[in-house]
């Protein structure tokens, strides 16, 4: 590993060699809402180094296809046996129940096995008595990666595991709520990958700026918000750099009239409520049915309301506190501008009276197209639900948003909800799942603001490669001079 840095000391570690970090910022406990570490606050022009380490390993990590592939499965192992290190970590920086955090870590070791595993076939595109052709997929070279709050380690899996099986080498910056799981995942990492193939760096503005400007960095790779994903593109363009980009999303469930709320009601809540709302693909507004509106609504009200919100170290907490103070301020925010215009809160609406940025799921209805809760993406635990009775009408309303990340339809008939599905202008459609379809080896990318670029599956790997097509002349022509 060559970048490995630790809190809270100010240093870094460059091919073996330390060097002065800018000091250290606070990373806040979000239960608390009080410091309890610090990191390393590496700046813009102490890049050059990382960078520079980052490519001189390129020339020899993209040489052996059958090596990086043992390397992944090492890396895998070495995360397993840190689970629980890892999982109190994250747990503290980010928030979620520990049990959650178990499975993040779970979830980004099967990244790693499937891409340590994942057969790549030889693209031969002729070879008979006249020409040869082959269609080879190259390494680009170094990739600049930026991971947000919520899903620290997953998200930067779905980064680490491709852009290395093809043959990159990596430097990753996770977001400054968030840093030490992944600083500590660097610092597991050293020695059991080669110096220089995985560097993570962490620290505050400008650093994300210099990250995407480096001229070393031939893709950038970057999950988070739509505004900040524009930055990043344009940041990227002059350099022409290669661009993944997973932005935000406003995805719909639609629910309709032929449901057994009683079998679908749980899952649908998870749906939208799972890891407080703060994930990309949540469930961000319901659409129900007139004939089962209701019903739905009192039934995700008794889950609302049953759900043991707390302190994620706390056995048995479901759902901890929002991870940090600006989301927690927009949450608060949207529900409050949603009741404002009429909306009816059944359960939840407003911060739970300790300390920390605790905010219960709350369940709305009477709230409509046009109201901010349900055009905006409230990325929390606030479910806004809307009473339809046209389904040609519902999908088209969908289809107007600036959003297409994911989507959802629930019915009992799942041929008809397949039609309605192929309808959705979004980059997956889930039938009576929210997000089953969030997979390792299925593609995952975004319609319009959503994003740019895929990742996961064959398709994720071939976005860290270039192609080179080789022709030649016939096998039985050659060296006949």
């Amino acid at each position: 590993m060559v970048i490995s840095t630790s809190f809270p000391n100010e240093t870094a570690t460059v091919g073996g060699q330390s060097f002065a970090t800018s000091g250290t910022f606070d990373v806040i406990n979000p239960a608390t809402g009080l410091s309890f570490a610090q990191a390393p606050n590496v700046t813009a022009d102490q890049l050059d180094d990382v960078f520079e380490a980052a490519l001189f390993a390129f020339s020899s990590w993209r040489r052996d296809d059958d090596e990086r592939r043992a390397y992944l499965h090492r890396a895998a192992d070495a995360i397993c046996e840190a689970t629980e290190e890892l999982a109190r970590l994250l747990t503290s920086e980010q928030g979620k129940p520990l049990n959650d955090a178990r499975r993040e870590i779970s979830t980004s070791v099967s990244w790693l096995r499937y891409y340590a595993d994942l057969d790549v076939p030889r693209q031969v595109i002729r070879d008979d008595d006249e020409a040869y052709e082959e269609v080879f997929r190259r390494p680009i070279g170094v990739v600049s990666a930026i991971t947000p709050w919520n899903f620290p380690l997953t998200l930067a899996m779905w980064k680490i595991a491709p852009a290395l099986r093809a043959g990159n080498t990596m430097v990753i910056k996770p977001s400054p709520y968030t840093p030490l799981a992944t600083l500590a995942l660097g610092r597991l990492l050293r020695g059991v990958l080669p110096d220089g193939v995985l560097n993570v760096v962490s620290g505050l503005d400008p650093l994300g700026s210099g990250m995407t400007l480096h001229p070393i960095p031939r893709k950038i790779s970057f999950t988070g918000s739509t505004t900040v994903g524009k930055l990043v593109a344009a940041g990227a363009a002059p350099d022409l750099k290669r661009l993944t980009l997973e932005l935000g999303g406003n995805d719909p469930a639609i629910v309709l009239g032929d449901v057994n709320v009683a079998d679908i009601a749980d899952s649908l809540f998870w749906g939208g409520f799972n890891n407080n709302g703060q994930i990309c693909v949540a469930v961000k507004r319901v659409y129900a049915h007139a004939a089962i509106h209701d019903e739905l609504v009192e039934a995700l009200r008794e889950i609302a309301r049953s759900t043991l919100v707390g302190d994620g170290m706390v056995p048995g907490v479901r759902l901890g506190p929002v991870n940090n103070r600006t989301q927690f301020e927009i949450v608060k925010e949207l529900a409050a501008d949603a009741v404002a215009h009429g909306g009816r809160i059944l359960a939840g609406g407003l911060p739970l009276d300790r300390e920390g940025y605790f905010f219960p799921p709350t369940v709305v209805d009477r709230v409509h197209d046009g109201m901010r809760l349900v055009d905006e993406e409230q990325f929390g635990p606030v479910m806004p639900i809307v009473n339809f009775t046209d389904e040609a009408q519902i999908i088209d309303m969908v289809n107007r948003g600036p959003y297409g990340l994911t989507a959802s339809v629930w019915s009992a008939d799942v041929d008809h909800a397949l039609v309605l599905a192929a309808q959705i202008d979004s980059g997956q459609v889930a039938i009576n799942r929210h997000g089953r379809g969030v997979l390792p080896h299925l593609p995952f990318s975004g319609h319009r603001l959503s994003g740019l670029g895929v990742e996961n599956g064959m398709w994720g790997l071939d976005s860290y490669t270039e192609l080179q097509t080789i022709a030649a002349p016939p096998r039985n022509t050659r060296n006949s001079a």
